[in-house]
């Protein structure tokens, strides 16, 4: 049997292309994807804001890190639904002031089913925050992230 071994660190590597104003194509790997502005801002609504990819990276993060928390503890997650609300502060975006935190605080009410016991909840809950790197960041800048965790049972009922 072989033995695949993951590197501990690796070079991340992607490329930037400034097509208009507003709209950016970004590569990595063999994926291209769309960051531009709505329409109302001058954009042409092809793809998340700046700002919504960070937002939207928090909420895959979140995901991936959950999901790979549980699969390492044997736990199965059958469904995982993440809503994200917060604050965000635009003085800075529209150059009135510079702005510290743009997100202070951020909420994400996460829905998950799962056959995991109140203690094996608690762990991925802990593991999340240590593992997550996007949420890691976010925090490092002094922004709060409270996590609404909704659990309930492959059964169907809450737990």
């Amino acid at each position: 049997m072989v033995t695949i071994r993951q590197k501990k660190a690796i070079e991340m590597r992607m490329t930037a292309k400034g097509e208009t104003h507003a709209r950016t194509r970004v590569g990595v790997r063999d994926l291209e994807s769309l960051i531009d502005e709505p329409v109302v801002r001058g954009g042409t609504n092809q793809g998340l804001s700046p700002t919504e990819t960070l937002m939207g990276s928090l909420m895959g993060c979140t995901n991936v890190i959950t999901q790979r928390i549980a699969e390492h503890m044997g736990v199965t997650v059958s469904a995982l639904d993440i809503r994200l609300s917060s604050q965000f502060d635009r003085r800075g975006v529209l150059l009135e002031e510079e702005v510290e935190r743009p997100f202070d605080d951020i909420v994400l009410d996460i829905d998950i089913t799962t056959d995991a016991t109140p203690q094996q909840m608690q762990k991925i809950q802990t593991d999340l925050q240590k593992y997550c790197p996007i949420a890691k960041v976010i925090r490092g800048n002094g922004a709060s992230i409270t996590e609404n965790w909704n659990v309930t049972g492959l059964d169907g009922k809450d737990n």
